[in-house]
């Protein structure tokens, strides 16, 4: 999906090489310092966004990112019940009708593997915005953009992933770019019905970056550059007593930054709900909100990538 220097399907972080993750960030460095410079990059082209499960920082950061760059944007929220998906239409079937309306398809779905899948069958470029607990490309590259911004470097970091991660598809999609990068280590805390997959392990195994595995969040925050804070995700829970066992168990407030280095930051994927203190944000290295501001630029250099 990825050739060369070349981007067609944004599905998957492993597709990223260095080199057109530094094209990438170049990019997005231009746009974010003059963004108006690019205004009318996509005129006529034409987004479509399928969002089969709820979102509202991706679904309004790539709309708006679309129209910054001159284009146009069509979709729909909560396709799972309001879209011919509810009358039985295959995902495949809803993607070769919209790929014949769309420059490009952003797609969220709650089902691992989608956007591939979607990818196969469109005519056009396919943005994964979210797929079950897979993978959330563009949230990961983001992210490796936030802590260039905010670190001035991603070699050598040391790196706290906190929370739900056997069903945090940001984590797994971050992780992989992170094996991309050298000296890099990483720290996975959470609780063993939450904690990190295999898959994932073994990865960083074979790129030979250095990690371990931890309930005790306390003990890592001193040797770390970035705490990358997650929420207990409830929807991806069956059972009601095996969430309520793990909901809460690592919560970010001015006692636990104490522990933190001075020039280390926070972040968090969005939405919080009692991960990380209120009492936080007013701290400079609660960095949460300018990554989120930093997905607009991203997604912009991204849709200028396969569109333009």
């Amino acid at each position: 999906m990825a050739i060369g220097s070349r981007l067609r399907h944004i599905v998957e972080s492993q597709q990223f090489s260095r080199a057109i993750l530094e094209e990438v960030f170049a990019r997005a460095d231009e746009m974010k310092s003059q963004p108006h410079h690019f205004s009318g990059r996509l005129n006529g082209q034409l987004m479509a966004a399928l969002f089969y499960e709820p979102s509202t920082r991706t679904r309004l950061s790539f709309e708006a990112a679309m129209l910054r760059l001159g284009g146009r944007t069509i979709g729909t929220d909560n396709a799972r019940e309001f879209s011919s998906a509810a009358k039985g239409e295959t995902l495949e079937d809803t993607i070769r009708i919209v790929s014949g309306y769309a420059d490009v398809i952003v797609l969220r779905h709650y089902e691992e593997g989608a956007a591939r899948r979607a990818a196969a069958a469109s005519s056009v470029p396919v943005i994964n915005a979210g797929d079950g607990p897979g993978q959330h490309p563009t949230q990961a590259l983001l992210d490796l953009y936030t802590i260039r911004d905010e670190l001035g470097h991603v070699d050598g970091i040391r790196i706290a992933m906190v929370g739900d991660l056997a069903n945090g598809r940001t984590v797994r999609s971050l992780t992989y770019l992170l094996s991309k990068f050298r000296d890099i280590r990483v720290w996975f805390v959470a609780p063993p019905a939450v904690a990190m997959r295999a898959d994932l392990k073994a990865h960083l195994d074979e790129s030979q970056v250095p990690w371990a595995e931890t309930e005790d969040l306390e003990a890592v925050l001193p040797q770390v550059d970035v705490v990358y804070q997650t929420r207990i995700q409830k929807e991806r829970f069956t059972d009601e007593a095996a969430y309520q066992a793990v909901k809460g168990v690592y919560r970010i407030d001015n006692r636990v930054l104490g522990l933190m280095r001075k020039q280390a930051i926070v972040m968090h994927p969005l939405p919080r709900v009692d991960e990380i203190a209120q009492e936080v944000d007013a701290d400079p290295r609660a960095a949460y909100f300018r990554q989120a501001r930093n997905g607009l630029f991203v997604r912009m250099a991204l849709l200028d990538k396969v569109l333009a």
